[in-house]
């Protein structure tokens, strides 16, 4: 599914709720007994927990910090997003990353990074809610929900309300 914005200013008409349902249809096509989620810290980390729920997998989730691997670490310091917690063994797994938005690729080359730091997987594959496109490293979603064109200065972030709804933030950079 390819999306645009709505012209309006600050505003991109995009369901997250309908989107997360593609995501999980997606990730049941990708999904073997033996995979494993990890989502990125936050917007990933929340789509990993859902799924894991409707799924109906045992056991935790993963999450995978991008922070100790940035390429711009200097700029922006340590983020208090949640800390890396792998709850199952990374060596010869079978590991789905999870991501609310892909963009330039870098945060999934940091992710990437941190989680080698764990061990050597079998198979790392990657799902996202959302591809936005303007890739600067050759990083490619196995599955995405939805591709949505924004211009540069503009980002886009998955939320979740207290009731655990997700929705779109979008923002002037």
């Amino acid at each position: 599914m390819t999306l645009s914005p709505t012209g309006l200013q600050g505003s991109l008409v995009l369901d997250a709720e309908a989107l997360y349902h593609e995501l999980l249809r997606g990730v049941r096509m990708l999904r073997e007994p033996t995979t494993r989620l990890a989502g990125i810290a936050s917007g990933g980390a929340w789509l990993a927990e859902r799924l894991q729920k409707d799924l109906g997998l045992d056991g935790e989730a993963g999450v995978l910090s991008s922070s100790m691997h940035r390429d711009d670490f200097a700029q922006r310091g340590l983020a208090a997003s949640a800390q890396t917690a792998l709850p199952f063994d990374v060596n010869g797994a079978d590991i789905l990353v999870l991501d609310d938005v892909l963009y330039t690729g870098r945060t999934v080359r940091a992710v990437l990074n941190e989680l080698y730091d764990y061990g050597r997987p079998a198979r790392v594959r990657l799902a996202v809610l959302v591809d936005r496109g303007g890739r600067e490293l050759p990083v490619q979603a196995d599955f995405a929900a939805a591709r949505v064109a924004l211009p540069a200065a503009q980002s886009l972030a998955l939320a979740r309300t207290e009731g655990g709804k997700f929705h779109f933030q979008i923002k002037e950079a």
